[in-house]
């Protein structure tokens, strides 16, 4: 059965105090919820499954994080995917991009043995990390073509169609299958899920990997934080008032220019 990729993560709520330990990473012990931009990008590959009926896709909810990960991929079940499954190992403890994107793409191949990945589809970037790498790692390693930043998503034919909205203008982009995506929280709204599916996401049986049952060896990180810095409170700003518009034009002008932004 041609099977969409839904790649989901854990991370620390938007609304909780964040901090940074002594090795430099995120403070983890606080609320944890399933990342804002995944339920976007869950949204639009449900959608996907339920304007093609046709096309037989079902719905693959994928993560790789500690245990209480699996509280992501229970809520892409709520949401309505088939399946779901974490890849979980203290051996990938402290990944960056390149060692996430490594074991992600061992996953995919894995899943793809007994059904065929047709999309992944993740969110434009992850709240804690914001590097954005990973859809590019990812594309990079299964040779897909990759639309990115996507606000919608639609599979018509052969072909995989998207509109990206940026700061040059709306631009339509396709592609064939096998392709991934990644979405942004300007997608359609998520789904609220239901008590039946909040029920049933609860009973749901997530398979669980290791690093062994990938078949591959867990790769150290290739970076590593070693310092870090609050930024500076933020300030008001100048402001040009009490002058002609010529005048105001040109102070913003020599503004800009200090700074070799124009």
């Amino acid at each position: 059965m041609p099977t969409i990729v839904a790649l989901v993560k854990h991370v620390p709520d938007t609304w909780s105090t964040k901090t940074l330990g002594e090795d430099h990473r995120i403070n983890r012990d606080v609320d944890n919820v399933i990342d804002e931009v995944n339920e976007f990008s869950v949204e639009q590959a449900l959608r996907l499954r339920e304007n093609n009926p046709d096309a037989g896709f079902r719905v693959v909810a994928l993560t790789m994080g500690p245990a209480q990960a699996d509280e992501a991929l229970r809520k892409a079940l709520a949401m309505g995917a088939d399946a779901a499954v974490h890849v979980v190992d203290d051996q990938l403890a402290g990944a960056d991009a390149l060692s996430t994107a490594w074991t992600l793409n061992a996953a995919l191949t894995k899943l793809a043995e007994t059904d065929p990945v047709q999309i992944v589809v993740a969110g434009s970037q992850a709240s804690d990390s914001q590097t954005g790498l990973l859809a590019g790692l990812l594309a990079e390693y299964r040779q897909l073509p990759a639309l990115t930043g996507v606000k919608t998503l639609n599979f018509t034919g052969d072909k995989l169609t998207g509109t990206r909205e940026d700061a040059r203008g709306t631009w339509e982009i396709e592609t064939a299958l096998p392709a991934l995506v990644t979405v942004t929280d300007k997608a359609d709204k998520p789904r609220f899920p239901n008590f039946k599916g909040l029920m049933a996401a609860k009973k749901a049986e997530v398979t669980e990997w290791s690093v062994a049952d990938l078949g591959i060896d867990a790769i150290a990180p290739a970076t590593q934080v070693t310092d870090s810095q609050e930024l500076p409170p933020r300030t008001a700003g100048e402001v040009i008032s009490g002058v002609s518009a010529e005048e105001a034009a040109s102070q913003i002008a020599d503004f800009l220019a200090a700074r070799n932004l124009i």
